[in-house]
């Protein structure tokens, strides 16, 4: 698939580009980041610029996992990224980082819904999963405030830095955003 560029009121979502190898080293140095996502710490320039030139790039044209850097709309400043990963026909699994100058701001919340909305018009994709370690709030205030159901919590369904953690596991479906779903949708009585 080709990459696609989102917009939104504040943002522009474009797939990150070589040019934007420093930009994104420079802000996973930041141990919240470095904390909750699964990114390799320590985070050298080499895992940046394999972000930028093969994983990003790669992951788009397989159709396996489309990501964004999130920048503002005016000045190009880098507010976060944002990645949807295909996990089984119609699921796919959102994660998103914020940069500590611009959290706060609803920012990822504005990118959260873009991307789950063109996932669900453009991809098909009938369920947005949301996953995070047990304690990480701000990503979980996120996904409430971009529509999210809490469904739980998983067991051991993270292994982050050598260590296996519980998750809190959410979803946004096509009806929370008032679409459609590409199949009928048959929840359970009560």
């Amino acid at each position: 698939m080709e990459p696609v560029t989102l917009t939104t009121d504040r943002l522009v979502l474009r797939p990150p580009a070589p040019q934007d190898t420093e930009t994104v080293l420079a802000a996973v140095q930041d141990p919240d980041i470095l904390r909750w996502t699964t990114i390799p710490s320590p985070y050298l320039v080499e895992h940046a610029q394999s972000f930028t030139e093969q994983l990003a790039p790669a992951g788009w044209a397989n159709g396996t996992m489309f990501t964004w850097g999130l920048f503002l709309a005016e000045g190009e400043d880098l507010v976060g990224m944002l990645g949807l990963t295909m996990r089984s026909p119609g699921t796919a699994e959102i994660g998103y980082w914020a940069t500590k100058a611009h959290r706060g701001n609803g920012y990822v919340t504005e990118a959260v819904r873009a991307a789950s909305r063109w996932a669900f018009t453009e991809l098909s994709i009938d369920r947005v999963e949301w996953r995070a370690e047990v304690g990480n709030e701000p990503s979980r205030a996120v996904a409430e405030r971009a529509g999210f159901v809490i469904e739980g919590v998983l067991r051991s369904a993270l292994a982050h830095q050598g260590v296996r953690r519980d998750c809190w596991v959410g979803a946004l479906l096509p009806s929370d955003l008032g679409l459609p779903s590409t199949v009928q949708y048959l929840p359970a009585p009560g």
